[in-house]
């Protein structure tokens, strides 16, 4: 019988275009052979961008950067929670911070990515030779580990796994992961047809290797400003196996919402350096429920939640803010938050003002406003109107904008021009020619396709008409998000935000979703899963591994 082996840690690249790998030595009556693994020659990193809020924020350490008002440099600002304690811990904790404590951790301008984030690799890990050390060299623990450590985890086992002998023939056959991947039912990625993955595409694309990355970004500030940061991490790391005398000239990027848009723009300036780009529930157009989220607070259910969802919808809106009190403070004078918004190409009109009558013991709905019409980042400016986005008044807690000369107002108006320079001139329809996409429209997962705020005719005999509700004065706050209102000076109404209106994945409505359709390679509709675990879901990481292949056949 053949002496046991087991696998050693990763080998290291070295510069003079070596490999090195560490063991110990044995006793000799210790018969279990070690194996490294040489890896091919050839590379093309995957990098994972996130979503918002998927990376890992601190406060800043580098002396260009203004201190934080509330944590000392280095000092955790924001980790979202992995598993369901940490949540519970982190809904406690974030409840109990005040608007002004919220505006002050959450200051862009005083923060930096932190790589000091959870890895939790599983135990069959050791199997592949992995190390923690290793992994966070390669920037893991920047991002939400209960988001994407699935993913980064699959890609760097999947990836760099195609063939395998078998024990018993000493043949070589494919990966049992790669079976899957060839006989996955498209109709499963949402389409009639698709080209198989053949062995001999698996064969080129085994003659690389593929090292995983992940690339944090500061999410509150611009999407330019985080993708010229993902540009620099690209052109360092392909820096970094060229001096290793590793041939390395394109990337591959896989991308989370909002981190599509980061991806985007950076592979709009250096194109040649991207091989390809796979975007995952990406907001292409934006999302409403950014609006509702800025203007009413952050929703704690959907009708579309069973119990346990509608408990963690509870938990996210305790930590990012249950009413405009708290999340305006953050997300109103943050380009980034703003660049979420329904941008100039999402269809209009998605918000409306909705009269409820009762007719007939019945309640009729009639909507009589529609907005916006025509340049939605007028509409974000507009912080007169009842209906408006942002709220100057509870925009600034803190009090830190009212010695400059326009004050908050002035810096609110400041970031939505970023947003809108951003979306018209920095993005707006570019793709890279070598682009997938997927997106979710599943009934299970309503999302907000529109926006509306509904009110109910208390039958006093007033008419409500487009010109006095637009023209209507706002009174005061209400529960769960809504707003008092006063109709030419004698009509007082109580509007409220109404529930999730379309298909989606729960954050990111259909209309948006579809939004790269004709503009890239191909695009999947996927059912079954929700908006922050979307890599979580075993169909999409069978086509994110099949997309890969493919991109890797475009290789010279």
């Amino acid at each position: 019988m053949a002496d046991p082996t087991r696998p050693l840690p990763n080998l290291v690249p070295q510069p003079d275009g070596s490999w090195t790998g560490r063991t110990v030595l044995t006793p000799t009556s210790f018969t279990t052979r070690g194996l490294f693994t040489l890896p091919p020659s050839k590379v093309i990193p995957v990098i994972v961008v996130p979503g918002i809020m998927g990376s890992n924020l601190r406060a800043a350490t580098s002396p260009a950067k203004r201190a934080n008002a509330v944590l000392n440099p280095g000092e955790e600002a924001w980790r979202a929670p992995n598993g369901a304690i940490s949540g519970i811990t982190e809904a406690r904790l974030w409840k109990g911070r005040k608007p002004a404590t919220r505006q002050q951790i959450l200051d862009g301008n005083t923060l930096e990515v932190d790589k000091r984030g959870e890895i939790h690799l599983p135990l069959e890990a050791r199997n592949y030779g992995m190390t923690e050390g290793e992994v966070r060299d390669r920037w893991w623990g920047e991002v939400h580990w209960d988001s994407y450590g699935k993913l980064l985890y699959g890609l760097h086992v999947g990836l760099n796994h195609t063939f395998e002998m078998d024990p018993i023939d000493n043949v070589r056959v494919i990966c049992s992961h790669w079976k899957d991947v060839m006989k996955c039912d498209p109709a499963k990625w949402g389409v009639r047809g698709i080209d198989k993955v053949t062995e001999p595409e698996l064969e080129k694309h085994a003659a690389y290797y593929y090292p995983v990355y992940a690339c944090g970004y500061n999410w509150l500030e611009s999407c330019e400003d985080s993708a010229a940061w993902l540009r620099q991490r690209i052109e360092r790391i392909i820096a970094f196996w060229t001096e290793r005398k590793r041939e390395c000239r394109k990337v591959i990027l896989v991308t989370h919402s909002m981190g599509g848009l980061v991806a985007r723009a950076c592979a709009k300036q250096i194109p040649d350096t991207i091989l390809g780009v796979i975007h995952g529930a990406m907001p292409a157009l934006g999302a409403p429920v950014c609006y509702r989220r800025i203007a009413c607070g952050t929703e704690k259910w959907s009708p579309s939640n069973g119990g346990i969802d509608n408990k963690k919808a509870e938990y996210v809106a305790e930590i990012l803010g249950e009413r405009p009190e708290s999340t305006m403070p953050v997300m109103a004078r943050s380009p980034g938050a703003l660049e979420l918004l329904p941008n100039h190409l999402y269809p209009q009109p998605w918000l409306h003002i909705c009269m409820v009558s009762r007719v007939n013991n019945k309640d009729v709905p009639r909507d009589v406003v529609h907005l916006p019409v025509g340049n939605p980042y007028e509409f974000y400016r507009d912080m007169k109107s009842w209906y408006r986005l942002i709220d100057p008044a509870l925009a600034d807690p803190v009090g830190k904008h009212r010695e400059e000369d326009q004050g908050v107002v002035e810096v609110i108006r400041k970031a939505v021009a970023k947003a809108e320079h951003f979306h018209r001139n920095v993005l707006d329809a570019y793709y890279h020619p070598n682009t997938y996409a997927f997106y979710g429209a599943d009934s299970d997962h309503l999302s907000f396709g529109a926006v509306r705020w509904v009110a109910r005719d208390a039958a006093s005999g007033a008419v409500f008409t487009e010109t006095n509700l637009r023209g209507a004065s706002q009174t005061g706050y209400g529960p769960a998000g809504g707003r008092r209102v006063r109709v030419e000076g004698r009509t007082d109404l109580h509007f409220v935000p109404a529930r999730q209106d379309v298909a989606g994945d729960g954050t990111v409505p259909h209309q948006s979703g579809t939004g790269p359709r004709g503009k890239v390679a191909q695009l999947f509709d996927i059912r079954g899963f929700d908006h922050q675990g979307a890599f979580n879901h075993d169909v999409t990481l069978l086509l994110t591994h099949h997309l890969i292949v493919k991109l890797v056949q475009k290789m010279p």
